[in-house]
């Protein structure tokens, strides 16, 4: 059973998701997560210090999915292209904390340090990759192509009709063999 710590990240992420920074209000997250309002505050003192949980939780999922990115038995790449496609979310919850900062940002007070999140989050998965394909150019690649696949799972766009991420994998691997 998650910890109230967890629970309360968790409520909080599911109301992001579904209704937006601006809709999240402290009442709303005791009553998601099933907590006290002073259990809630005992891990959270304000709406601020929720964000930078939020923030601290991305950090940390995002440091274990670059491990993960790393020791893929299928290669980085591979591991890269396949958690960012439609109905491939990265184990470890990285897929629906990241959707839920995307909306936090849509807050103004959050701001800088969502970005900076946002930008340690970029810089593990292309370190990781970059640590297979040992060339900056594969490797940005690669991670442009996972992240316009993420951006379908966020949104919920399918993939072409008639196209597979292993067929997309099959051709990345013709350009950057070391992937295999």
């Amino acid at each position: 059973m998650p910890s109230a710590r967890d629970r309360v990240l968790d409520a909080y992420e599911t109301l992001l998701i579904e209704h937006g920074g601006a809709a999240v209000t402290l009442d709303a997250v005791v009553a998601a997560a099933g907590v006290s309002k002073g259990g809630l505050l005992y891990h959270f003192a304000s709406k601020e210090a929720l964000a930078v949980g939020l923030l601290d939780r991305l950090r940390e999922r995002s440091a274990a999915d670059a491990d993960a990115i790393r020791s893929a038995p299928d290669g980085a790449v591979a591991y890269y292209v396949r958690t960012s496609a439609p109905g491939g979310a990265s184990p470890g919850g990285l897929t629906r904390t990241y959707l839920a900062v995307l909306r936090l940002a849509d807050s103004t007070a959050a701001g800088q340090a969502v970005r900076d999140a946002l930008a340690k989050v970029d810089a593990d998965g292309y370190a990781a990759l970059q640590d297979e394909l040992h060339d900056p150019v594969l490797a940005w690649l690669a991670q442009l192509v996972g992240d316009g696949l993420y951006l379908r799972t966020l949104t919920g766009t399918p993939m072409p009709s008639g196209l597979s991420v292993d067929e997309l994998l099959e051709r990345l691997r013709q350009y950057a063999p070391r992937q295999a």
